[in-house]
């Protein structure tokens, strides 16, 4: 069977339809795996008792399943214990998955981040006497933050391309799109092709615009520098 590029051309608006489900899917799961690795990341770096050994032992978990599993753990293995997770939908068990695994691993971005933060930021903090909260939000985590831009969005980008597990569980994405018409025509590798194609610029895009926020972040650092 010889290589059919219009069928792609033709698929094309009907698999890039099913690109705001990933994008919502990979955005919140971001968001979510931020604000919680952040936690964790404080956790750790206070080694707050009986939490901190806890949450070792969860962080080593989520680094240690597969994405696939955590997410059929999360969608047909929770409802078990919780009754009240019947309730919960294919994309929302999705995010949960992805925000939970990457928040194991960003925590450890932040916990890098705190470390190269030079400890005499948290003793001007204590000099000024701001508590440990007003410290650590308006001193110390934006200089976090800066330092784990880099790293953390790349994992928003991972994150992005992990949605194309969701499909697994049932949820109508641009991977399962693909498989509908390809089952049809049996035009697989035109079919799958386009969907690595559309990941592709995504990925393009967003590294894009992380390189653009890098650049807008270390700017008034790069100015100091001149100085």
């Amino acid at each position: 069977m010889n290589f059919d590029f219009g069928y792609m051309i033709d698929i094309f608006p009907r698999i890039i339809e099913y690109l705001p489900i990933v994008l919502y899917m990979g955005t919140l799961s971001f968001i979510l795996a931020v604000i919680i690795g952040l936690i964790f990341a404080v956790i750790i770096n206070f080694k707050v008792p009986v939490i901190y050994q806890i949450l070792v032992v969860i962080i080593s978990y989520f680094r240690g399943v597969p994405t696939l599993i955590q997410i059929f753990i999360f969608y047909f293995g929770m409802p078990q214990l919780f009754p009240s997770f019947n309730s919960l939908d294919a994309i929302t068990a999705v995010i949960f998955a992805l925000s939970v695994k990457n928040a194991a691993y960003l925590s450890e971005v932040f916990r890098s981040a705190f470390l190269a933060v030079d400890k005499g930021q948290f003793e001007a903090c204590d000099a000024v006497n701001m508590t440990k909260w007003q410290g650590l939000r308006t001193v110390i985590l934006p200089q976090v933050l800066r330092v784990a831009i880099p790293s953390s969005g790349n994992y928003y980008i991972m994150m992005i391309k992990e949605t194309s597990l969701a499909f697994t569980i049932g949820v109508i994405d641009m991977l399962a799109r693909a498989k509908l018409e390809s089952a049809v025509t049996y035009k697989f590798l035109e079919a799958y092709l386009t969907v690595g194609l559309i990941y592709w610029a995504i990925t393009v895009i967003l590294a894009y615009l992380q390189s653009k926020l890098e650049n807008y972040v270390e700017r008034p650092y790069r100015k100091e520098a001149k100085k």
